[in-house]
Parts: structure tokens; sequence; C-alpha cells
């Protein structure tokens, strides 16, 4: 039953990209999206559409803790991308829950909010897109839609990595850098990944034991992540961040005042989630506000 779903999914698939390649070989006129309609969106293959999120969720960079040197770095490059500078592709990578995610969105929105591009001086022209790592192979037709048009896009897609057979980063590595097109001028990609490689270590492993040239066949895929010029690593925070974090939200929220009290319940909370990051210490301020009859968002 479960290879007959997969191979249901898969004729899909193809019925799918075949019923596209139709229609632009029928000619059919493509919709123009209205980018005008949000500051970010949501690319889906099938259809080939960008769906407009009114409201992205983001903290203030403010609240972001103990990845100071990664916000610094990332908000440079994103802020010359929005002036039209030359800038970088950027790789996040390492512990989970450290902000990598949260550092992109919260980023977009500085930028968008202060930094004026050259664009007519219009910082919401600065727009967001993101893409889910199943949909990677359909990047070069979002990039099409994006191509032509007079904002800059930031193209995000969280947690990307690669597994088994899986050859949808060649793709990717395509766009990046080394197709006849590349990446459009007014496009940068920004990615999160708890693997530097992005690839796990056993597969490298496997191509290593199984190729006849092993180090061109680890290369090839190792290379993808050779084609970010910004790798930021995020890694396990100390104690003292934890609680600067916890501290931060607490006066941020107006959840009352910092206390001892709250400290140490911040890190018997800690404690049972098996570690501290930046995700365990909003987790805790959600818990802290239900508590307190209070609700918190991060808009």
């Amino acid at each position: 039953m479960k290879d007959l779903t997969k191979r249901d999914e898969e004729l899909k698939r193809i019925a799918d990209a075949l019923e596209r390649l139709g229609r632009r070989l029928a000619g059919e006129a493509r919709s123009e999206p209205d980018f005008n309609a949000a500051s970010g969106f949501v690319w889906h293959a099938d259809g080939e559409w960008l769906q407009p999120v009114p409201e992205i969720a983001h903290l203030p960079l403010a609240l972001l803790k103990g990845i100071d040197d990664q916000k610094e770095t990332l908000l440079t490059n994103t802020t010359r991308f929005a002036r039209g500078y030359a800038s970088n592709n950027a790789l996040l990578w390492g512990a989970r829950g450290m902000g990598k995610s949260s550092l992109v969105k919260s980023v977009h929105g500085a930028v968008s909010a202060e930094v004026k591009s050259t664009f007519d001086g219009d910082s919401s022209r600065l727009k967001i897109i993101e893409i889910h790592r199943e949909e990677i192979a359909s990047l070069p037709q979002c990039l099409a839609l994006l191509r032509t048009s007079a904002h800059r896009f930031i193209v995000f897609c969280d947690d990307l990595s690669f597994d088994g057979d899986d050859t949808s980063y060649k793709s990717l590595k395509a766009v990046l850098e080394g197709g006849i097109e590349g990446r459009p001028a007014n496009v940068i990609f920004y990615a999160t990944s708890n693997r530097r490689h992005l690839m796990p270590r056993e597969m490298m492993e496997n191509e290593r034991s199984n190729a006849i040239h092993p180090s061109e066949a680890v290369n090839e895929k190792v290379s993808l992540s050779d084609r970010f010029g910004l790798w930021l690593g995020f890694h396990n925070c100390h104690q003292d961040d934890y609680l600067d974090m916890v501290r931060a939200y607490v006066d941020y929220f107006e959840l009352g005042e910092y206390s001892d009290d709250i400290a140490a319940s911040a890190l018997e909370w800690s404690v049972t989630r098996g570690g501290r990051s930046g995700r365990v210490a909003w987790q805790f301020i959600q818990e802290l506000a239900g508590e307190m009859g209070m609700s918190v968002e991060k808009n």
C-alpha cells in the first residue's frame, strides 16, 4: 500500500509537470504576481504562483541574543543588497533553535522598515519569498517570475538539506552560480540548515566508498555549500545568553519585573527541554505568559 501511494504521488507530479509544460507550449499567458500586495510571499510549485503573506511573523532584531556577530553580518549583507550593491548568498547553519530562520525574517523586517533601496527610495520594494525544501527543483520557474521585476527579493529556504538519491540540489547549484542565466541581479538566496555542507555525513561517506573517484563524488555534493558566499555558524548557547534571551522577552512583552524566580523557572524549563536555545527561551515565555493570562505575538 505504501509503495502504491508513493507511485501515485510520482504519477501526479509527472502529470502536473506535463500540464504546466503544455500551457507554456501553447503560449498560455501567465498572470504576473502583484508584488505590491504584501512584503512576503510563499512559492507554490503546483500552479507556479506566489501566495501573499499579509503579515510576516518576526521579532525585533534587538530581541535576538547570543548571535551578535551573525546578526551584524547578515544585516550588513542585506542592507547592501537592498541598496543595489554587491552582496552574497548566505547559508545559516548549526544548532537547532538558535534563531537561524528568525534572524532571516527579522533582518528582512528591519531593512524593509529602515533602509531605503535604490528604487525610488521605497524600502517596501524589498520582498521575501519562502520556498519549501521539497519544491527546490522548481526554483528556476520561481526566479523567472522575479527576474524582470523592479523589486528586490530575498528567496528563503528554511531547513534545507538533501538525502539519499535526491538530485534536486543540482537545480540549486545551477541557479546560485554556474547556470547560463544565473541568479537574477535582483534576487539573493538565504537558506538555513543544521548541516554545514547540506548533506548528512553518512551520505558523503557512502559516496567515498562506492565511487571510482571518491574525492570527485564528494566534491560534487560539497560544492553546493560553496555557492554561498556567507557561512554563518550557530552554536548552542551558554546559560548567561539563555537568561539574557528570557530577560529581553520579559521586558519587551511586559510580563512583569524580571526576577531570580523567573530565572530559576527558565533554567528548570530548559532542563525539561533537554538544552538551552532561543527556541526554548521563547517556549518558556509562552508558558510564562499563559500562566499570567496574557498573550504574546511575534509581530
